[in-house]
């Protein structure tokens, strides 16, 4: 009897995956045989993906906090042809006396239900739009370089990404890997008791395989422009960031990001909005859990 079930399952199963019909999107994108495969026609780039797929990095500001964190974020993206919702985790861990932190990130899960119109811009195989994802997995190491001197606060940042984001069919994720290093910089004025206020800029460069032949991977100014203000547990951030690719391919995506942040003693909690400006269109509001605690140093 049991036989015969697993016989059954595996028959359904056998079925329903060689019943795939790509006959509409061969169709649609003038697809014959012996072209390249789909694959090389999504384009790499985060003007034709997901907005997880190649987002403009955190912006830092020139210093390494004292306390690791674990962060939990629920995200909403807004689109009118691509609302996505998202779940993130993020591990900090400072050490060696707050002169070295590594951090680990990504997507645990995204819900997406793009429109048609979308679907056949990005060139997607996913004929309904709608379903689930799961991001890449980001690691980064952060040096820092100088801190409470004359000369402003300045941090290293390297980076990589990994490639185990899926749903490629779906213009999610880039199924390639990607790295990407920057040096950021700030200066401080006043104190957290009455008003501390800090500007901060940003400088680096991102780079990411792509699936062009004649041009394997796409290379970007990374760039940002910004300000805190904190006054005892408050934080009130702007900035501006962005990078820009040599494509000219919606490669170029530049938003402007909005903060407000609560700090407890081993807790804190975040909101934030970003709002795309160029190839990255997409309206963000994210609120943030934060559990503190003591790393090694």
């Amino acid at each position: 009897m049991k036989s015969r079930l697993l016989l059954l399952v595996f028959s359904f199963l056998f079925i329903y995956a060689g019943g795939q019909n790509w006959e509409w999107w061969n169709e649609l994108h003038g697809w014959e045989t012996g072209a390249p495969g789909w694959r090389n026609w999504i384009k790499i780039t985060p003007g034709y993906l997901g907005p997880n797929a190649l987002p403009v990095p955190e912006v830092k500001r020139g210093i390494i906090e004292s306390a690791s964190e674990f962060q939990i974020t629920a995200s909403s993206h807004f689109h009118k042809g691509d609302p996505t919702q998202d779940i993130t985790a993020k591990l900090f861990l400072p050490f060696a006396k707050n002169k070295i932190a590594v951090e680990i990130w990504g997507v645990a899960v995204e819900h997406f239900a793009f429109s048609e119109e979308i679907r056949n811009e990005r060139i997607a195989r996913d004929k309904d739009g709608k379903g689930w994802a799961i991001g890449d997995i980001y690691f980064s190491t952060l040096v820092q370089i100088s801190r409470n001197r004359k000369f402003p606060n300045t941090l290293l940042r390297v980076a990589t990404k990994s490639a185990s984001g899926n749903q490629l069919e779906a213009a999610r994720n880039t199924d390639s890997p990607g790295y990407f290093f920057d040096l950021s910089f700030s200066k401080e004025f006043g104190n957290k008791e009455s008003i501390l206020f800090r500007p901060f800029g940003l400088a680096g460069f991102y780079s990411w395989q792509t699936n062009d032949e004649l041009n394997l991977q796409n290379d970007a100014f990374l760039y940002a422009l910004g300000a805190d203000v904190l006054k005892h547990n408050w934080l009130f951030s702007g900035s501006l960031s962005g990078y820009s690719g040599y494509k000219n391919e919606r490669d170029r995506p530049a938003r402007l990001n909005f903060e407000i942040r609560k700090d407890f003693k081993n807790k804190a909690l975040s909101l934030q909005y970003l709002h795309g400006l160029r190839d990255w269109e997409y309206q963000t509001v994210r609120v943030s859990f934060i559990w503190k605690f003591k790393g090694i140093h």
